[in-house]
């Protein structure tokens, strides 16, 4: 294991992904993806509102001529169990050897699960990440060499270019999601097409913006990094706070919304430039709510991850261990505000801030905001256990459950 505590000593990992940006991309770029791929068949996926509110899924199809082979359209939020199975089913039938995912997180996420299925044999809960108790969390390897995959995003989603993936599994008795990592599974191109963009509705590249922005502050009292990394953390803080700003003045323009996609693709590149991984977390400065906004957005169909995180942030904040007074001098600053007199008044007054900066854009600031009901808590609280970026380590389920059920009761 690196000795993380000395940022001059650190190991970084560079894959091999291509991306390419700008207006008409989908018909200027996508289709020498394709033949670069040595592809015949490829296959898109994509949500109900994707296929049924934009045109993209047809400029695929003309972009690609005799290269198209269909689309499934009937992957919802969350991408459950039963529909990635479908759109597995529906990708072998087309014969497909090259996939396309076509839209937000979850599209992105669910086409990785469709490339296991569709190549590897065997149970596909004992392909998943594996909890046992007393030990590690692991996920197995999986050899099978898989498909290529086009990664076609339309809001800043982290996921664009990982390896890990995960599908709602209201199906098993113990376990609401299936969680799965193939490095293999990573996209050999991106493509950030404007007008597929654009058609993102506002509300929701806003909530990306507004939690991009409050990360950023919070980030400005980031622990110790390598050089490299560092980079990647400062680069990502000015993209985050200049599309926050452009946003509030120029809402219609692409370039706020280019700026959250390049930092969260710089988001992935920092973790690699470190070897932490997600799941590590190092130099958070407040408690994480990760996987406590995961347990909420996989548990219920309607709550988008953008809210889970919000309804959480000024209650986690408020209730961590209060930091150093140099850090919280350095959190309020960027948000523009005068550090209390305490270590503690400084603290309070960034939770304050956050939740009024979340209410300015009509976003929750409470978990009973997002129509959950009291009594689920204790069965949110369990589920926390099993989300793999924020508990890969042993875990004290009980204490963790009684940690979480206590966090959600004050987040209420």
């Amino acid at each position: 294991m690196p000795d993380f505590s000395n940022f001059y000593e650190w190991s970084s990992r560079t894959y091999d992904c291509r991306l390419h940006v700008g207006s008409e991309a989908i018909e200027n770029r996508l289709k020498e993806e394709v033949i670069r791929a040595g592809a015949k068949r490829a296959f898109v996926f994509c949500s109900p509102s994707i296929k049924s509110k934009t045109n993209s899924v047809e400029r695929i199809e003309k972009a690609l001529g005799p290269l198209y082979a269909g689309y499934f359209d009937q992957i919802p939020m969350e991408a459950p169990y039963e529909d990635v199975v479908k759109a597995t089913e529906a990708a072998r039938k087309a014969g497909a050897d090259l996939l396309i995912s076509l839209g937000a997180g979850t599209i992105v996420v669910a086409v990785r699960v469709i490339n296991i299925y569709l190549c590897e044999t065997g149970d596909h809960a004992a392909l998943a990440t594996q909890y046992p108790e007393g030990k590690p969390a692991f996920s197995p390897r999986l050899n099978a060499p898989k498909l290529p995959t086009i990664n076609i995003v339309t809001t800043p989603t982290g996921a664009m270019n990982r390896a890990g993936q995960g599908v709602a599994s209201p199906h098993l008795p113990d376990q609401t999601r299936l969680e799965y990592f193939d490095p293999k599974t990573r996209p050999m191109s991106l493509i950030w097409d404007h007008e597929a963009i654009m058609a993102t509705p506002f509300s929701m590249m806003r909530a990306f913006c507004v939690n991009g922005y409050i990360s950023a502050a919070l980030g400005a009292a980031r622990g110790a990094m390598n050089p490299v990394e560092e980079a990647d953390h400062n680069q990502i803080n000015l993209l985050h706070k200049r599309a926050y700003h452009r946003m509030l003045e120029s809402p219609d323009t692409i370039d706020w919304r280019l700026d959250l996609f390049s930092a969260a693709f710089l988001g992935n590149r920092s973790a690699d430039d470190s070897q932490r991984g997600a799941h590590m977390r190092v130099g958070e400065i407040f408690d994480n709510d990760y996987g406590l906004a995961t347990a909420l957005h996989i548990r219920y169909a309607h709550i988008w991850q953008q809210d889970a995180g919000s309804a959480l942030r000024p209650t986690v904040i408020r209730r961590s261990k209060t930091p150093s007074a140099e850090a919280l001098k350095q959190i309020a600053e960027a948000l523009s505000l005068k550090p209390g007199k305490t270590p503690e008044e400084t603290q309070q007054a960034i939770a304050n801030e956050i939740e009024h900066i979340y209410k300015q854009h009509d976003m929750p600031t409470r978990i009973r905001e997002l129509n959950v009901s009291k009594e689920d808590i204790p069965a949110i609280a369990k589920d926390t256990v099993k989300v793999f970026n924020s508990n890969a380590g042993l875990r004290d389920e009980e204490r963790q459950t009684k940690e979480a059920i206590a966090t959600l009761e004050a987040a209420y």
